[in-house]
């Protein structure tokens, strides 16, 4: 439960977890009750993800809210100025330049709620979700369950052989697993390579 803030106090709230975990369900039941309360909401998800809805955040459930659609972290700030609470689904989709978008919108007295994935089907922490981790007031860890044997899920399994970190897709693609369920992809002779190269220009930079 959140405490009771001031007027004009804003603050970040990140709802992470895999794939399946009700991440956007708990951001869909979030701003539902602040629209009850009669405040202004936005709800914004990346143009990437137009599995379900292109006007609407839409969970695994089915429940649905009206939302927009953008390209970049900085057209939420542009849309969302008379806004007091603004959501923002799929954040993984979006570049590091969310996190001080939602750090300039919190500055500005407004509750920002943050839904992501905070791994990827490697069981890599996925950016920028960490950086938001750091930065938020409010952390929420949900667990789906696990396919396999049905204990509490915390990895997001890709079904197919694909290595491209972003493919959107639902179950089709990912299911659920737990620690010990999860199986974490080979990386192929050209992962190796991109890999090295990686660290290689990042040592260069240092």
């Amino acid at each position: 439960m959140l405490p009771i803030i001031h007027r004009n106090i804003g603050w970040i709230e990140v709802i992470c977890g895999s794939m399946f975990s009700g991440k956007t369900e708990e951001l869909i039941r979030r701003t539902r009750r602040a629209i009850i309360a009669r405040q202004k909401v936005a709800i914004f998800k990346p143009q990437i993800d137009d599995r379900f809805s292109k006007d609407h955040i839409v969970s695994h459930s089915e429940l649905k809210i009206p939302s927009m659609m953008v390209e970049s972290p900085r057209q939420i700030l542009e849309m969302a100025l008379e806004s007091q609470v603004v959501g923002i689904d799929e954040a993984q989709f979006f570049d590091d330049s969310l996190v001080p978008i939602c750090l300039k919108l919190a500055n500005m007295g407004k509750r920002v709620i943050v839904a992501g994935l905070d791994m990827d089907y490697r069981g890599i922490p996925f950016e920028p979700i960490p950086q938001l981790l750091a930065v938020a007031e409010y952390i929420t860890k949900t667990h789906a369950i696990c396919v396999i044997c049905g204990n509490p899920a915390n990895f997001t399994q890709r079904k197919t052989a694909d290595e491209e970190r972003v493919i959107v897709g639902a179950s089709d693609i990912y299911e659920a697993r737990c620690r010990n369920c999860f199986e974490p992809p080979q990386e192929t002779p050209s992962q190796n390579e991109r890999n090295r190269k990686k660290a290689t220009e990042e040592a260069t930079h240092k």
